[in-house]
């Protein structure tokens, strides 16, 4: 490409002096043999120099020559490379991100990286897949999707965890609730009143169970759902209590409908939401671009989350 920029008489120098020869050069280009001495002619006579000493049929460059061939050598050396960086910006145009997301990720998290990566990169096709946290690894791992936003994904060679971020499991509530108050509050003291469980399979459920298993009597279980928005409805319309991490239950949070309490239970101060991708294969232009922008955008929020959940 970089070589049909350059003009005829740059073009029929280059490939004569890599040829050794007018005739093969000419042959090359396709062109005319008086064509291609002609065009050189005119640019020794432009330059003042003799490029190529001529001997019999054949062409020996000349010092001058030389030192043109070896510019326009590191000229098409480096606009090639140009021209590369040229066609990635062209790709990052056009393409596609899959994407598996949890619920929780997805409610406003999600969004928000997606609108402001497609602020810069608007013509990239995203697609998105709400699932469970298992599933959503299992397709990064079998190649549906291309970048996984879950919690706790299974310890496999064919996952890479790329980026983690340890959030405490709390307790949702209205603010009128009788735990509302509580300056502490554990799993044991929520199950003495009506809640919603995570559905098994989830990622919450896991942890949650791991503490529930050890409490006598502990079935006082209102309902159980594989949907985190559900049970922030019951929390608000019924006055149950329900369980997640702050991420996913922001609005409710800052408009004052619901309360979060983190629990004090050693199991539920790091449930680890990952974002994950193969390692059995590179990403390609434009999901390795949405995946850097996640990145640098999560290490910026999810601290305020921290700070929030201090405070």
């Amino acid at each position: 490409m970089s070589r049909n920029l350059y003009s005829p008489a740059m073009r029929y120098f280059y490939a004569a002096a890599e040829a050794g020869s007018i005739r093969a050069a000419s042959r090359e280009l396709n062109v005319a043999s008086s064509a291609v001495n002609r065009q050189i002619l005119w640019l020794e006579e432009a330059l003042g120099l003799q490029l190529f000493e001529r001997v019999g049929r054949r062409i020996r460059l000349s010092q001058a020559g030389e030192l043109l061939l070896a510019h326009i050598r590191r000229t098409f050396s480096d606009f090639e490379g140009t021209v590369a960086e040229l066609d990635a910006l062209k790709g990052l145009r056009k393409g596609t991100v899959s994407i598996a997301s949890v619920e929780s990720v997805a409610e406003r998290l999600l969004p928000a990286l997606i609108s402001s990566f497609r602020q810069n990169y608007p013509g990239i096709h995203v697609s998105v897949s709400i699932s469970s946290a298992q599933e959503a690894a299992r397709m990064v791992e079998a190649a549906e999707a291309d970048v996984g936003f879950t919690f706790d994904p299974p310890a496999t060679s064919a996952l890479t965890t790329a980026f983690h971020h340890d959030l405490v499991i709390g307790a949702l509530m209205t603010p009128d609730h009788p735990l509302a108050g509580a300056e502490k509050l554990s799993l044991q003291d929520c199950l003495k009143y009506p809640v919603a469980l995570p559905a098994k399979g989830l990622s919450l459920r896991t942890r949650i169970d791991l503490v529930r298993n050890r409490i006598p009597d502990a079935s006082k279980t209102y309902v159980e759902a594989n949907s985190l928005r559900l049970m922030r409805a019951l929390a608000r319309e019924e006055n149950v209590i329900g369980f997640q991490t702050l991420i996913g239950c922001e609005d409710e949070l800052s408009s004052g409908v619901l309360v979060f309490k983190p629990l004090s239970d050693d199991p539920m101060q790091a449930d680890r939401l990952c974002v994950v991708t193969s390692s059995l294969r590179a990403l390609a232009l434009a999901p390795g671009t949405f995946f850097d922008h996640a990145v640098h955008t999560l290490k910026d929020h999810l601290p305020s989350l921290d700070a929030k959940k201090a405070s």
